[in-house]
Formats: C-alpha cells, structure tokens, sequence
C-alpha cells in the first residue's frame, strides 16, 4: 500500500514537472508579419517591433510601431496569475485585462469603456506560439466579429 502511494506521488510529481515544462516561451525579440496575418486591415501598412519578457508571474510587452512615419510605442503588462491589471489599449482609454493560461496559449480578457457612454467593450486576446517556437500568434477576437490574427517572426 505504501509502495503504491509513493508511486502515485512520484507520478503526479512527474505530470506537474511536465506541465511546467511546457510554459511557452514568448521572451525575446519579434517582428510583426502582416503578409502572415489575417483582417488586420489597415494595420497591414504598419511596421511593428516588439520585445517580451517573460518571468513566471508576468509578461511585459512593448510595441514599437511605425504607420506611414508616424512612430508609436506600447507597454502591455499581463499577470500570469490572473490578477486584474489596468492597461492602455492602442486606440486609448483605460482597459482592466486578466489572464489566464489554456494549456499552452496565454488567454486574455479586456474590458474597456465604449464610445458610447455607460457601454463597455469586451475581446478575447490569446497569444500562442508555432510548434518550433519561432512564429508568435496574437488572435483578438470580439463577439460576433471576424478574430483579427496578427502573425509575428522571432528575430534571430
């Protein structure tokens, strides 16, 4: 019976070091591919360059942004414990997002204000990466509407 338990011990040991080894890893350097990306509309003209870095608790995200010569830049802080977190959306305004992760993809709710007073908005974004690690996906998706799926390359 003993021998049993440990062994059921050591197994869920084993299933919970594996589940950890299989965090994605979105820290580093990416460049936005919009040839790659799907109804992105006008967005396909921008340049896009960001960086993510990654700890167990939190990812940051900055974006460096070009649009026909007009240069932009954007911090996004995700708590990867779920603890609600006051970020700028690129159209402006304030947005509280939580994140959660959904096996191998990092789930992110966002709620903002709507242009019409006492209205809020809400999308879904989930980030995910190609099996080899050197694709980013970012789908942003609102009910009833088309995901916007942006599409960025690991820089070397």
């Amino acid at each position: 019976m003993v021998g049993s338990q440990i062994a059921h011990l050591m197994l869920g040991a084993a299933l919970l070091a594996a589940t950890g080894a299989t965090t994605p890893q979105f820290a580093g350097q990416w460049t936005f591919n919009p040839a790659q990306s799907r109804n992105v509309g006008m967005m396909a003209g921008m340049k896009i360059h960001t960086t993510v870095v990654q700890s167990a608790a939190e990812l940051t995200v900055d974006d460096a942004s070009d649009f026909n010569g007009q240069k932009d830049t954007q911090h996004t802080v995700y708590d990867l414990t779920g603890k609600p977190v006051s970020n700028t959306p690129i159209m402006g305004g304030t947005a509280t997002t939580r994140s959660r992760w959904d096996e191998s993809r990092l789930v992110t709710e966002w709620e903002s204000p709507g242009s019409i007073a006492g209205t809020t908005v809400k999308r879904v974004e989930t980030r995910y990466l190609s099996s080899d690690g050197k694709v980013m996906y970012v789908e942003s998706s609102r009910k009833g509407q088309d995901p916007m799926v942006m599409v960025f390359a690991r820089d070397q």
